[in-house]
């Protein structure tokens, strides 16, 4: 038994101190584009922590524009203040959005469009997880109300894989799982790189509306492609929040 603890010991130190290099490998890929933003318009829901302030960071960094749009306004400005110094960029704008609560959306979009005329870059990052039942502000399923009608439609679907994140704050045990295997997983940052490449990358236009996972295009359940199956959501959506939208 003694020998089996002190194997098992050295087993996962062994596994802890080679952990960097194990999520470096399964980090994916690297958006590897130079291009620069100056003059452009970025928004990104949700850039307040994790791969959203990951991804307005870089943005920043490349000179842009950037609003970040979020719920907690407070926690917002720290994300902004941050990025600010760590870029020096100035132009790093916090703007209070409410993705449950459809007045919220509108208020949000009726300000921006009276403080910029063009849009550039728009990245839909906010979202959440398990989240105890519960109703937004218009009465919909937390879930489907911020995830799905409070988002819209994006043009590119991302999936940023395994990320070290708050999106599992509302779970306990995935909470410890990922404090377990938070040396493995992806950071933040890497968690961005997908993100960072379909909003950069020259040449995708003809991809747009295709799914990408760790900065390449990838494969899709046969179900997500049925066009009757999207015509369908795409109406009773508009159904749902009462608007028409050809």
């Amino acid at each position: 038994m003694l020998v089996f603890l002190v194997l098992l010991t050295s087993f996962l130190s062994l596994l802890y101190v080679t952990a960097p290099s194990i999520r470096k490998f399964f980090g994916g890929g690297v958006c590897r584009t130079n291009a620069r933003l100056p003059g452009k318009v970025v928004l990104i829901t949700g850039a307040n922590t994790g791969i959203g302030k990951e991804t307005a960071r870089e943005l920043a960094r490349r000179g842009a524009r950037v609003y970040i749009a979020c719920r907690d306004v407070l926690k917002g400005e720290s994300a902004a203040s941050e990025i600010r110094a760590d870029t020096k960029n100035s132009q790093v704008l916090v703007r209070k959005l409410d993705l449950s609560d459809t007045k919220s959306i509108r208020a949000f979009a009726e300000g921006f469009l009276a403080e910029e005329k063009q849009l550039h870059i728009l990245i839909n990052n906010a979202g959440i997880m398990m989240c105890p039942l519960s109703k937004t502000a218009d009465g919909f399923e937390t879930h489907l109300g911020v995830n799905h009608l409070g988002t819209g439609v994006t043009t590119y679907a991302v999936h940023p894989g395994i990320v070290r994140s708050q999106l599992v704050r509302h779970s306990f045990i995935l909470c410890l799982f990922w404090w377990l295997l938070s040396p493995f997983i992806k950071s933040p940052w890497q968690g961005a790189q997908t993100s960072l490449h379909c909003a950069l990358a020259e040449g995708l236009e003809p991809l747009s509306g295709k799914y990408f996972s760790d900065c390449k295009r990838t494969w899709v359940s046969p179900r997500a492609r049925n066009r009757k199956t999207a015509e369908r959501l795409w109406k009773v959506s508009c159904e749902l929040l009462g608007i028409q939208w050809d």
